[in-house]
């Protein structure tokens, strides 16, 4: 009677079954180590023994047709979800296909490997230092001591009294000087750090210097220099100045100029009206600096000079805002 019934619910339960991990359910069930069937074949050792040949072969036979049911109902279980994907996923290989989206770089990158290629075709090299730096090699070795007021304009970011994360790659050149000895002829690029933050500044941005040491470079030099590069960067058309300036690690120092993308010089929004944009500091290498690294003021000179990579890439893209840069919005860097 035990039989009769487990076969009735074997064969209901199964039409019920409409999925692949309620199939799997229901074999554990029935056909399991401990399933309902195979318990059957346990009880025999109760049965008396004339009736226990009639009884295993009923459960086996009963077995065997569920296994194979089962078999059935997997194919047709497994037939009916690959339809339905079919059906979700229908393809039309008539459309015309999408073209991929290919990334590139980004525009401050662009900038600066273009700038690093200018000089490079000059005979620089390009050097590497350290973003978190000691006070002496970011501001002492550089004519910059612990009382002068010029380290109020880096607005530095101090991890402890005697480090911080470099405001300028300047800290390059004072580390290059220590370890080699002149003719010196090299850019650090590289990401530095400045308490400042609205539209035109950032707290983290790019900075190229350049340094030149060796015997007898003049200021005549330094405006070669810088005028060969400005005009490979910005077109033969651009006009540079000189104006004197400050800077406490060179002297004379100067900062460069050159005349307005916009208008040509005659005087725009754009160069607020002066028909001049200020573009990078430069001035002949402190006889201080030199003495700092080791060399001798009297046997070698040189010049230096730093520019903002964002500060050329707002100029040269029309962007007015330095944040954008930073945003990583699609909808911007997709412009470049």
């Amino acid at each position: 009677m035990e039989l009769k019934k487990i076969a009735r619910d074997v064969w209901a339960e199964l039409e019920e079954i409409g999925d692949l991990a309620a199939l799997e359910k229901f074999r554990v069930k029935y056909l399991g180590k401990k399933g309902a069937i195979t318990s059957l074949l346990r009880s025999m050792g109760n049965m008396a023994k004339e009736e226990r040949p009639i009884f295993g072969k009923a459960v086996n036979d009963l077995s065997k047709q569920v296994e194979e049911r089962i078999l059935l109902r997997e194919a047709e279980l497994k037939e009916k979800a690959r339809l339905f994907q079919l059906k979700k996923e229908t393809l039309d290989v008539t459309l015309p296909g999408r073209k991929a989206i290919l990334g590139h770089r980004h525009p401050i990158k662009q900038v600066m490997e273009e700038i690093e290629t200018i000089f490079l075709n000059m005979g620089y090299t390009i050097a590497e230092g350290f973003e978190v730096e000691d006070d002496y090699h970011n501001f002492e070795a550089l004519n910059i001591p612990k009382d002068h007021p010029s380290r109020d304009m880096q607005d530095t970011f101090w991890i402890d009294t005697d480090v911080l994360i470099r405001t300028h790659t300047s800290s390059v050149q004072s580390r290059v000087m220590e370890k080699q000895n002149p003719p010196v002829r090299i850019i650090a690029p590289g990401r530095v750090y400045r308490c400042d933050d609205d539209v035109t500044h950032s707290p983290m941005f790019h900075q190229v210097e350049g340094l030149v040491i060796d015997q007898g470079i003049t200021f005549g030099d330094l405006k070669w220099t810088l005028t060969i590069f400005l005009k490979t960067l910005f077109g033969e058309e651009r006009e540079v100045r000189f104006r004197p300036s400050y800077f406490p690690f060179t002297e004379p120092s100067c900062e460069v100029d050159v005349s307005c993308f916009a208008c040509g010089g005659v005087g725009c929004r754009l160069c607020k009206h002066t028909g001049w944009i200020e573009i990078l500091g430069s001035g002949l290498v402190h006889p201080n600096v030199l003495r700092n690294v080791g060399y001798n003021p009297m046997e070698v000179s040189g010049f230096a000079f730093g520019l903002g990579i964002e500060r050329i890439a707002m100029l040269r893209y029309g962007i007015d805002d330095i944040r954008l840069f930073f945003e990583s919005d699609m909808r911007f860097l997709r412009q470049f």
